[in-house]
């Protein structure tokens, strides 16, 4: 492939479709009460879960260093790429954008190119199999990086919470909002409209906030195909409720789905009970 595409573990990404697509995969770092542990190799979404259910915990997240980056591309470089475009989590989210457009620069701005794809979840994902797949087609890096962008403004993502609680810590949305959350009992859903995670609405019970997913996605869709990406953490029946509610309401206007539980990094930051929907309408 003469373009080499690589992305970051909070993509969520069923492994089978990063094998087929030659997908490189960066992890990022979760830290569990002091202890650090790369997400999807050593850490995983139920140690996080365990670690936000205990009364003292200390739960982090961080990027990726440069020089991972840094060596990760000069590797598919000498491997044989033309050129590497790096698609990752919203830079609202997280420095690993950051510190994947240093890398390039120390190795190559010339060669490598890095796409923001102000989302996270499948909401990264979609961009990322679009650029690989645009390189398994001969695009050269401008095209495939054009892919990932136009990929990105095709897709959504919606997710709920059973509390604010836990985005509030990890500072992802401000202490007013998480207050008012707590205080009204309100179960909020979210979206990232520019990459930054904002209340797009506030249900009361769980069962409202899954049919208020399904609206959202339905109503985002419109008249399109659309693959769909279903994410959960420690929900599974949330997620298959989820996906079947929207299998019916789409019917054949839905192609490619993918239910795949969220990562330790998300589960740090949004906690338990996460049902997520990411909606890709097809160009």
């Amino acid at each position: 492939m003469p373009v080499a595409v690589v992305t970051d573990s909070t993509a969520y990404l069923p492994p089978e479709l990063v094998r087929a697509h030659r997908l490189t995969v960066v992890p990022l770092t979760v830290v569990l009460n002091g202890a650090e542990g790369l997400e999807g190799i050593e850490t995983f979404p139920a140690d996080a879960t365990r670690a936000l259910g205990a009364r003292r915990v200390s739960v982090s997240t961080s990027r990726p260093a440069p020089a991972q980056f840094a060596q990760v591309y000069r590797a598919l470089l000498a491997d044989g790429a033309e050129g590497v475009v790096s698609v990752h989590l919203s830079a609202e989210l997280s420095g690993t954008v950051d510190a994947a457009r240093l890398a390039a620069t120390e190795v190559g701005a010339d060669r490598v190119a890095v796409v923001d794809s102000r989302s996270t979840g499948m909401g990264l994902g979609f961009p990322a199999l679009a650029a690989a797949s645009a390189a398994a087609g001969g695009a050269d890096p401008t095209g495939v990086r054009a892919a990932a962008r136009d990929a990105t403004d095709r897709t959504t993502i919606f997710f709920y919470v059973d509390t604010l609680e836990f985005l509030r810590r990890g500072g992802r949305i401000n202490a007013a909002e998480a207050l008012l959350g707590t205080a009204l009992s309100v179960k909020p859903i979210m979206h990232m409209p520019d990459g930054a995670i904002v209340v797009r609405d506030k249900v009361r019970t769980a069962s409202r906030g899954v049919a208020r997913l399904v609206d959202l996605a339905v109503e985002t869709a419109g008249d399109a195909d659309v693959d769909l990406a279903v994410h959960h953490l420690a929900a599974p029946q949330r997620a298959e409720a989820l996906l079947a509610a929207l299998t019916e309401r789409l019917g054949d206007r839905l192609h490619d789905t993918y239910v795949t539980e969220a990562g330790a990094v998300v589960a740090a930051h949004a906690g338990p009970g996460l049902a997520c929907v990411v909606v890709h309408r097809r160009g």
